[in-house]
């Protein structure tokens, strides 16, 4: 079964068929996936379909574009609610003396709480263009990451336009301690191989299939499949044949086939591993 890394399913694209994409996940071949929040709101709402959905789990963080609006309570918010989620994980825990559930699935790790790991966070140049904008960044970025290393969870990073001041920042704060992923990987591939070295997975999606994704291709060949996993960052970044048009999870095959090709394996162990590395990473 396929896991998706990072989805955005509280987003208002799904509103007139969310239940009915997510109830029909299984039967698509999708058995895991991870929902991501951008700001307090879309935290929220990611969190209450994670709990919703057995399959669904909740990273919350406040991406690099959102921060510029925000006037440090939010950050409050976010360290209140990470606090609380691993209440609820550590609660269970005292009381379970085994460590698993009856049937062994399901680690303690995550029964109390869905909570997997603090992301969206980062830097993005792309809009951000004076440099008052890119320190505030900078500053949110350095900040979650210290929530995320004082709750020992991995970090789901976005960087667009971004690529020395990222990886310098990652580098100085030690980010990779507990994992994560970059997401929506678009460097080069020496950077990837140098983000691997630091801890770090590499997602990929959609445009991977794109005809002018020349460097991610390159990037996918040159990383070992035990660092790649998958993602759509729906409902944008569709794959060609639907680029352009609502992503969801059931494309993913388009990204798997794709991978599959680059590095002359078949689908099946690209499915596999990649559903083994987004498992290590999110500790599930």
């Amino acid at each position: 079964m396929i896991f998706d890394t990072h989805t955005h399913y509280d987003d208002e694209a799904f509103d007139a068929d969310r239940e009915d994409i997510l109830s029909g996940l299984y039967s698509h071949g999708i058995g895991l996936a991870a929902g991501i929040g951008v700001d307090v709101d879309t935290c929220k709402k990611t969190l209450e379909l994670a709990e919703k959905y057995d399959f669904l789990y909740a990273v919350l963080g406040f991406h690099p574009s959102d921060v510029l609006g925000m006037d440090g309570t939010e950050l409050d918010w976010l360290k209140d609610t990470i606090s609380s989620e691993l209440k609820k994980r550590n609660d269970i825990n005292k009381s379970d003396k085994v460590g698993r559930d009856a049937d062994g699935d399901t680690p303690v790790s995550h029964r109390g709480t869905k909570l997997v790991a603090i992301g969206e966070i980062g830097l993005d140049y792309h809009w951000a263009k004076e440099d008052k904008e890119h320190i505030t960044q900078q500053k949110w970025l350095r900040d979650q990451i210290a929530l995320a290393k004082e709750a020992s969870l991995p970090i789901v990073i976005h960087s667009r336009d971004a690529a020395a001041d990222t990886m310098r920042i990652l580098k100085e704060e030690n980010a990779g301690i507990n994992g994560g992923i970059i997401h929506c990987y678009s460097y080069s591939p020496d950077q990837a191989v140098e983000y691997v070295k630091m801890g770090f997975d590499i997602g990929v999606g959609g445009v991977v299939t794109f005809k002018n994704s020349r460097r991610l291709k390159e990037t996918v060949e040159v990383i070992p499949l035990g660092h790649i996993v998958l993602e759509t960052d729906c409902p944008y970044m569709a794959p060609e044949p639907y680029r352009g048009k609502r992503n969801d999870s059931t494309y993913l095959p388009y990204v798997v086939d794709a991978i599959a090709a680059i590095k002359g394996i078949d689908r099946q162990t690209v499915i596999d591993r990649t559903t083994e590395n987004a498992m290590r990473v999110y500790r599930l």
